[in-house]
C-alpha cells in the first residue's frame, strides 16, 4: 500500500511538473525504484505512466504543426520514431547493473540542459547555422535519447531546431510536443511487447499524473514563471546529487 501511495504521490508531481516546466521524469523515475522496481523497469513504467501527458499535450497543439525549417514535420517524424525504438531496444538491452551506473549521468545531462539549454541554444543560434541533413542525423540521437531515458529531451530538440529555424522558439512547442511523443510512443509500445513494464505501479501513477497535468496547467496560469523554473531546478538539481551519492557514494569510501 505504501508503494502505492508512494507512486501515485510522484505521479500527481510529475504530472503537474511536466505540465509546467518539464522534468517530471527527475520524481517518477526515483519513485519507481524506490516502489521496489528494477531501475530499468522503473524506466520502462516510468515512462508510460507519463506518456499520456504528452499525447494529450501533442494533441492540444496539433494547429500549430508545421516544417522546422526545411525539414518537414513528416521526416522529422519518421526520423524520431526509429530513434526512439532504438533507443527503446537498447534499454532493454542494458543490465540493471549498468543502467544504474550510468543514471546519474543522464540525471546530471537533463538537468544541465534544463538549467541552460534554452539559453545555450539562442547563443548557438547567433554564430552557427546547420542544414536540413545535420538536423534530421541529431533529431535520430535525440530519438534514441528519448527512447532510452529522455529527460529534458525536448529542450534539446529546441535548442536544435533553434540552429535551423529563425523563428520564434514558442511556434515550436507544437512539433517538441508531437516528436517527444512520437519517440515515446515507440518506446511505450517496444516496453509492453516485451514485458518490461510493472502494471499496477505505472497505472496508478499514470492516473495520479493526469490529475497533476491538470493542476500544474491550472496552477501555471497564476505561479510567476521565475519560481515555478527554480522550484523545477531545484528538484532536479537534488535528486540528480541523491543518485550520485548514491551510486558511487560507496565506491569512494572503500577507498
Amino acid at each position: 500500500m505504501q508503494a502505492f501511495i508512494l507512486v501515485s504521490g510522484a505521479g500527481f508531481l510529475a504530472g503537474a511538473m511536466n505540465a509546467l516546466a518539464g522534468g517530471g521524469s527527475f520524481v517518477s523515475l526515483p519513485a519507481m525504484i524506490a516502489a521496489g522496481l528494477p531501475p530499468v523497469q522503473a524506466n520502462a513504467s516510468s515512462t508510460v505512466a507519463l506518456f499520456p501527458g504528452g499525447v494529450v499535450s501533442a494533441w492540444a497543439y496539433r494547429d500549430g504543426l508545421g516544417p522546422v525549417g526545411s525539414v518537414s514535420i513528416r521526416k522529422m517524424l519518421v526520423t524520431t520514431l526509429v530513434g526512439g525504438f532504438v533507443g527503446a531496444a537498447l534499454l532493454l538491452s542494458t543490465s540493471s547493473r549498468t543502467f544504474s551506473f550510468v543514471l546519474p549521468w543522464l540525471l546530471l545531462c537533463a538537468s544541465f540542459t534544463l538549467a541552460f539549454g534554452r539559453r545555450l541554444g539562442e547563443t548557438l543560434r547567433r554564430r552557427w547555422h546547420i542544414g536540413a541533413v545535420a538536423v534530421l542525423s541529431i533529431q535520430f540521437a535525440l530519438g534514441v535519447y528519448g527512447g532510452y531515458f529522455g529527460g529534458a529531451v525536448g529542450i534539446m530538440m529546441m535548442a536544435v531546431w533553434g540552429l535551423l529555424d529563425a523563428r520564434d522558439l514558442k511556434s515550436l512547442n507544437a512539433p517538441r510536443t508531437l516528436l517527444v511523443s512520437a519517440a515515446n510512443s515507440v518506446a511505450v509500445l517496444t516496453f509492453a511487447a516485451a514485458q518490461a513494464v510493472r502494471w499496477p505501479e505505472t497505472i496508478a501513477m499514470l492516473l495520479a499524473a493526469i490529475v497533476g497535468g491538470y493542476s500544474g496547467a491550472q496552477l501555471g496560469r497564476r505561479a510567476p514563471p521565475q519560481w515555478i523554473r527554480a522550484g523545477t531546478l531545484i528538484v532536479s538539481a537534488g535528486i540528480t546529487v541523491a543518485f550520485f551519492v548514491k551510486t558511487y557514494g560507496p565506491m569512494l569510501s572503500h577507498r
